[in-house]
């Protein structure tokens, strides 16, 4: 996937580009690529970005550890500023930091790493706790009571736990 140069999109018409996607993204492991639509549009100070897209992940089972597939739908926008970074040198070691400093912001001329974007979207619509159904079980352990430690660093704990049943 390329990269856009910001100022050419101000000779596009409706100065915006739409992106089809049907592309793997480096570093997000899915079964089907990534399929949907890509718009940026360029605001004069400010750049706004949409995503509407789709893909299949395995994903693993934080209770059961059984693999399963799970469809990632995202439908999100970002507006990124456009301005100069201001170079500071001399940083404190402690800084306030102002809700006004907490926003994207690219060069005017600079570009935009689509698919470096489309990676951080889609990274943070995964879930965060991956189940794999509602009557997922934990795996059962047979016979707890004979379980022997195969550790040594464990001995303690279970001659503690000895005394106590005593």
């Amino acid at each position: 996937m390329e990269k856009i140069y910001i100022p050419r999109l101000l000779k596009m018409p409706e100065q915006k580009e739409e992106i089809k996607l049907n592309h793997q993204i480096s570093g997000l492991n899915t079964l089907t690529p990534i399929k949907g639509i890509f718009q940026v549009a360029h605001r004069g100070n400010f750049l706004e970005l949409q995503l509407e897209a789709n893909t299949i992940l395995t994903l693993t089972c934080d209770r059961c550890l059984q693999t399963f597939n799970h469809r990632l739908e995202v439908d999100t926008s970002e507006i990124i500023l456009l301005q100069e970074k201001e170079a500071h040198l001399d940083l404190p070691l402690e800084m306030e930091i102002l809700t006004e400093d907490l926003s994207e912001t690219l060069p005017p001329d600079g570009e935009l790493i689509v698919e470096e974007w489309i990676y951080e979207q889609m990274s943070l619509a995964m879930p965060l706790r991956n189940l794999c159904g509602n009557n997922c079980q934990p795996p059962a352990i047979e016979n707890k009571e004979n379980l022997t430690i195969k550790d040594s660093r464990w001995s303690a704990l279970s001659d503690l736990k000895s005394l106590i049943k005593e």
